[in-house]
């Protein structure tokens, strides 16, 4: 009897991880069974820049487009660059599946130096001290035809950084820190 138990336990359990398995969405499924290329396309509302890039080619990050993707985030006001974490762009291609969005991304922030933060925080509310920006770890953006909140609940289903959400200057800001919210 023993035996039997024991059997119908491995059973039941290897019954129940397969419809586990099967219960995921589709696109979860195969985003944990292949990799591929990560493409982003990108509009600096600022400097009116466009760039469409294949920075993750299923395998590994091309250097070459980091590089690209780290000069167009950059602080357009001081003109430096500072290389941006490669996770920011993963969550930004991530929401871009999840939206299900072919749009240009519109950055409105990436990178900001010290100087410009301090200076933005002289006479704006809401910019931080000790901001995710100026360590090339965050940034304001929206897309064009898919409202804020979409973007902020797809953002938050991430559970991949900071969110932030600010309807009233038409923007979500993403980071790589922590996982919170406001």
């Amino acid at each position: 009897m023993d035996k039997f138990d024991s059997h119908r336990r491995k059973w039941l359990t290897l019954g129940g991880a397969a419809l586990g398995v099967a219960l995921l969405p589709g696109q979860a499924f195969a985003s944990l069974s292949t990799s591929r290329p990560r493409v982003l396309t990108l509009n600096n509302l600022n400097t009116g820049e466009n760039l469409k890039t294949e920075f993750f080619n299923g395998k590994s990050y091309d250097r070459d487009e980091l590089a690209r993707l780290n000069h167009f985030f950059r602080d357009y006001r001081a003109n430096k660059s500072k290389s941006i974490d490669p996770h920011l762009f993963d969550q930004l291609f991530r929401l871009q599946s999840l939206l299900d969005s072919r749009k240009p991304i519109q950055l409105i922030s990436g990178y900001r130096s010290l100087g410009t933060n301090n200076s933005l925080r002289s006479h704006t509310r809401g910019v931080a001290k000790h901001s995710y920006h100026t360590l090339g770890q965050a940034m304001d953006f929206h897309i064009e035809g898919i409202s804020l909140s979409n973007i902020r609940k797809a953002a938050l289903s991430l559970r991949a950084g900071g969110v932030g959400y600010y309807p009233s200057s038409n923007f979500v800001h993403i980071d790589t820190g922590p996982v919170r919210n406001w």
